[in-house]
């Protein structure tokens, strides 16, 4: 026996979508139901744990044997779940060296992450059982009593649930052997490890301070659902509904939607009406979900305090970015109050007119503490760490952007240097010309991957100091292509590559060792880390005028259509191109900090974006991990890196 591949079908009353599979698997009634296998992709068996069957001794022996690889489609649910199966304590989990992922090798070709959806787009002869998600209901969920089924409840569905997970590792099998044609890298394979020990380690939460958090968040909206009912009379004032019949009863106004867009207009509106505007005050106090997350971390909390599975590996197609999960540490809010310590006591005081007195509104005090609820365990402190502007360093590199890189060599600040490049004027961040920095700074955000005047207002291009003139928005655009011509030639060649490589099916070299080729129907772009970014089934179409081009040949491939989510063929061009490119390095190169992070014994708890979170003994210096940042890259030479922390004994944004 070689490789074992395994699917297993559970029970437990915790939510495993709101809560995560290490507090779902740690619940007192998690169970393993039914465990089907296949040994070196042999028939497969099915072991009915329910029923009392015990799985065979060398299958067994093989769960913990290192010599014995274990597969399975998200193979972090079946090695978690597993682990607290043969009794392991919280904290410690199946080794996943000796695991692989399915899942991850089919999001490596482009594919999408669920296995239902997989075996569709990969036209597979048998897919999942349409059944599934009924028998899952059924047996692995409690009933609305809170009352767990039986096989004895219905031996049909028990039956069928069985062959349900037969099926399971059959298409899993099978998918198996359509994706494994991409070699997973030495790379990227290590980082796939180090994710699952570093979301096998979590974070710990401050328990004390998140339920005080969550209390104050709850007793201050209902108080001001209570207040909206008693100005208006409504029933339920958090219904959008019945806001805008009120709204239009109360001014004569029509009222088409109320939503976030929209709220700033209504409140100018309702000068002379000021019930109404307090509703709306009201109303935009209530739509704020971001306080949320206080809720979601007692959810996912293990009874060590420590929240799991945070990050979700290789969450985004094509880069290879991962995908926030649980609480979303992702899209925490900014925290810009000068006293965190003690907006953090008061909350922990429960009460809310000292809090609204002392800081501000209650839900603008919560928003911003909730990074502050992730704290180091006692004895330790984190270290916080990050790139600054990785996206612009890596672009800058790979076009060959030799001003920029110099701006960077220099440690100089590269939103002034591309001000005063646009301008011709010097610019300093408090000095002169100090003005047209925030123009600089949003053309480093906005226009890198083709963007033209869209990009720049999806960017908040009036809220960061250019007018609402399109003439302006043009002006900066054309200003910033002219100081940056070999980005803008990248772009274009980026395309003319993917096409040559499409049509030709001849490997086609790019910037900084990048090959464009045409593989399995597929486009892909080998990295100079050597991970291979897939465009599944892809072709050369032909887009006819856009405006400015005329009729052009277009690279089409399939993948979600990130309008209508649904999979289907997706346009993609240069500039996009470059995006995934240079996102997707700037991926890589905070797996190579990752590993590093790793082989010097310094525990990684969780990563956002271009930063890592470390949790260290307090004689740990901050030095040790910034060294890391800044160490070379042996695929990345001469791009100029530089990392910058802070020690802090709760997480926030320094």
């Amino acid at each position: 026996m070689t490789e074992i591949g395994i699917d297993i079908e559970t029970y437990s009353s915790v939510d495993l979508a709101a809560c995560g599979v290490y507090r779902y698997a740690e619940s007192p009634d998690f169970a393993i139901l039914l465990f089907a296998y296949c040994v070196d992709g042999g028939k497969v068996e099915c072991v009915d744990l329910a029923q009392g069957e015990a799985l065979p001794d060398d299958i067994l022996a093989a769960l913990t044997d290192p010599e014995v690889v274990k597969t399975a489609y998200n193979a972090n649910f079946e090695r978690v779940c597993l682990s607290r199966w043969l009794g392991m304590p919280t904290g410690q989990y199946l080794d996943p060296s000796q695991w692989r992922c399915t899942m991850v090798a089919a999001a490596r070709m482009g594919l999408p992450l669920a296995l239902g959806e997989c075996a569709k787009v990969l036209r597979l002869a048998e897919g999942k059982m349409e059944e599934g998600r009924t028998l899952i209901r059924y047996f692995s969920k409690p009933d609305r009593n809170g009352r767990r089924r039986l096989p004895t409840d219905s031996w049909d569905r028990w039956e069928t649930f069985k062959a349900y997970n037969i099926r399971d590792v059959e298409v899993e099998q099978a998918v198996k052997a359509k994706v494994s044609r991409l070699e997973e890298t030495p790379f990227d394979r290590a980082l796939w490890v180090a994710d699952a020990l570093i979301n096998d380690r979590g974070v710990m939460i401050d328990r004390p301070f998140v339920e005080a958090a969550a209390l104050m968040d709850e007793t201050y909206k209902a108080a001001l659902l209570e207040e909206a009912k008693a100005i208006t009379g409504l029933d339920n004032p958090n219904s959008p509904s019945q806001i805008k019949e009120y709204l239009h009863q109360v001014t004569g106004f029509p009222v088409s939607k109320i939503d976030k867009t929209s709220l700033d207009d209504w409140e100018r509106k309702l000068e002379y009406w000021p019930k109404a505007k307090r509703l709306i005050a009201i109303r935009r106090e209530l739509g704020k979900t971001s306080n949320k997350k206080y809720t979601a971390m007692l959810g996912c909390a293990c009874s060590d305090d420590r929240v799991r599975g945070l990050l979700q590996y290789y969450g985004a197609a094509r880069t290879g970015r991962w995908a926030g999960r649980l609480v979303q540490v992702q899209n925490l809010p900014q925290n810009h109050l000068s006293d965190l310590d003690g907006a953090r006591e008061t909350v922990m005081g429960g009460d809310m007119d000292d809090v609204e007195l002392c800081y501000g509104g209650v839900t603008k005090v919560l928003s911003e503490l909730i990074r502050t609820a992730f704290i180091a365990s006692e004895g330790k402190v984190f270290h916080v760490c990050d790139f600054s502007a990785i996206e612009a360093r890596v672009i800058a590199w790979l076009a060959g952007e030799g001003w920029v890189l110099d701006v960077f060599r220099e440690g100089g600040d590269v939103y002034c240097a591309t001000a005063s490049q646009m301008f011709g004027v010097p610019v300093e961040k408090h000095g002169r010309n100090a003005d047209l920095r925030q123009k600089g700074k949003i053309a480093v955000l906005a226009l890198g991957y083709g963007g033209g005047v869209a990009a720049l207002e999806a960017m908040g291009g009036s809220r960061m100091g250019l007018t609402e003139t399109e003439t302006e928005e043009q002006d900066i655009v054309r200003k910033w292509r002219d100081s940056n011509p070999r980005i803008v030639k990248m772009w274009k060649n980026a395309e003319a590559a993917a096409i040559t490589a499409l049509q030709t099916g001849r490997e086609i070299g790019f910037n900084r060792g990048i090959i464009f080729a045409r593989q399995w129907g597929c486009l892909t772009i080998k990295l100079p880390s050597g991970r291979t970014i897939v465009y599944p089934r892809a072709r050369v179409g032909v887009e006819t005028d856009d405006g400015w081009r005329g009729d052009h040949e277009s690279i089409e491939y399939e993948g979600v259509n990130q309008t209508t989510r649904k999979w289907e063929a997706v346009r993609t061009y240069g500039g996009k191109l470059i995006e995934n490119i240079v996102q997707a390095i700037a991926r890589d190169i905070l797996g190579e900090v990752i590993l590093k992070a790793g082989r010097w014994n310094l525990d990684v708890v969780f990563h956002v974006h271009d930063e890592i979170v470390v949790e260290a003994d307090e004689k740990t210096p901050l030095s040790l991990v910034e060294a890391i940042f800044d160490e070379d890259i042996p695929w990345a030479r001469g791009l100029p890196l530089k990392g910058a922390g802070y020690t802090t004994r709760y997480y926030k944004k320094d």
